[in-house]
């Protein structure tokens, strides 16, 4: 029998909960498909941050990195200042492992109401190709008064980055600075991987998200990659190019009228919460951050600590985050009946307590388990 080889990081919050009925999930899909999960669990997160004063140990990465995947829960914690935990857990491990891709899907489920209507036989099945490693979440700032004075390093699985760089004011006033930054090779192979999702799923146009009218150094340069790219590699598929406060607006006008949508690592974020929220809430959307090393999955919800341990959570997008990990470990059939087991749940009676039911965290995880061993 394959064994996979697994990390597991609960984190914070409701994280150990919703995880807990998604390693339960997974195990059912593993039985009935004829696979074993081995699952290396570590402690990374508040509660390890505020007894060792430490984030993420150097060693731990040469752990993870033995495994297939990492299927992960939530970090945060109200007793932990906002910066930590992100940067110093969450962006590690994105550039450690070059997690150059994160991948949003959206998708309509039934008998989830929607804030915003549907086409006439329309459904939402939309998916954010977002780049992972660059733009203004390149971790580079700072701030000062009168003069700002920043050493710059950063390293990516394409390149180093090194360098200084100095501000003055006259007269002096406080300021800060985040520095965006976008190489060729980054742009060129994450559009790549929106091109062939695109192919995978039939279709023969590309969204683009950009805002090159207003910030033409950063974005004009995403541009005029992505074009380019899909000028030489795609043929095929078509790029449309939409500003980002456009496809805002025209996304709830319309949710049912999008495919694969390829973002920069800012716009990526914020439009895929906006397509979360068009599907009907956080506690659905799945997200996986991927790369050609270890690649991270996990919900997109936060850890909601003032749910935490009340059983209230909701399982689900951890659950379809999780057949987003066997999709790519290559256990297609099991990622594809968990899949519609969530979708077989939510059409029949029962419901989360988040989506006006009675089922707690648990209930949720069994149900849908059963559903993938009877289906």
């Amino acid at each position: 029998m394959t064994k996979r080889l697994i990390a597991l990081l609960p984190g914070d919050g409701i994280g150990p909960e919703v995880i807990g009925e998604a390693c339960k999930v997974c195990e059912a899909a593993a039985e009935k498909f004829g696979f074993e999960l081995e699952w290396r669990r570590f402690p990374f997160g508040a509660a390890y941050y505020l007894e060792h004063g430490l984030v993420l140990p150097a060693a731990a990465l040469d752990e993870m990195s033995e495994c297939r995947a990492m299927l992960l829960g939530a970090v945060g914690d109200p007793r932990v200042k906002p910066g930590p935990l992100e940067q110093g857990l969450l962006l590690a491990l994105r550039f450690h492992f070059d997690q150059y891709m994160n991948l949003r899907p959206a998708l309509s489920f039934p008998n989830v109401p929607t804030p915003a209507a549907l086409a006439s036989g329309r459904r939402l099945d939309a998916v954010v190709v977002r780049e992972n490693t660059e733009d203004l979440y390149m971790g580079i700032g700072g701030r000062g008064c009168g003069v700002m004075a920043e050493k710059i390093e950063a390293g990516r699985g394409l390149y180093d980055l090194s360098g200084r760089l100095e501000l003055s004011f006259a007269p002096a006033v406080e300021g800060a600075f985040s520095l965006g930054l976008m190489t060729r090779p980054g742009i060129a192979r994450i559009t790549r991987k929106a091109g062939e999702l695109a192919r995978a799923r039939g279709e023969n146009k590309v969204a683009v998200v950009s805002k090159a009218n207003a910030v033409p150094h950063l974005y004009g340069f995403w541009d005029e990659v992505t074009r380019q790219t899909f000028s030489d590699e795609f043929p095929d598929i078509e790029p449309v190019y939409v500003n980002v406060d456009a496809m805002c607006y025209l996304l709830p006008r319309n949710p049912g009228g999008w495919g694969v949508m390829l973002c920069p690592n800012l716009f990526g974020d914020i439009v895929s919460d906006l397509l979360s929220a068009l599907a009907g809430g956080l506690g659905l959307a799945a997200s996986g951050n991927i790369g050609d090393g270890l690649s991270m999955f996990e919900p997109v919800h936060g850890s909601a600590p003032d749910i935490a341990g009340s059983g209230r959570a909701n399982p689900l997008a951890a659950v379809m985050s999780a057949a987003m990990m066997l999709k790519h470990i290559g256990e297609t059939e099991a990622a594809a009946a968990v899949e519609k087991a969530v979708y077989d749940y939510l059409a029949g009676p029962d419901k989360p307590f988040e989506l006006g039911g009675r089922d707690g965290v648990a209930a949720v995880g069994e149900k849908v388990a059963a559903l993938v061993k009877t289906r």
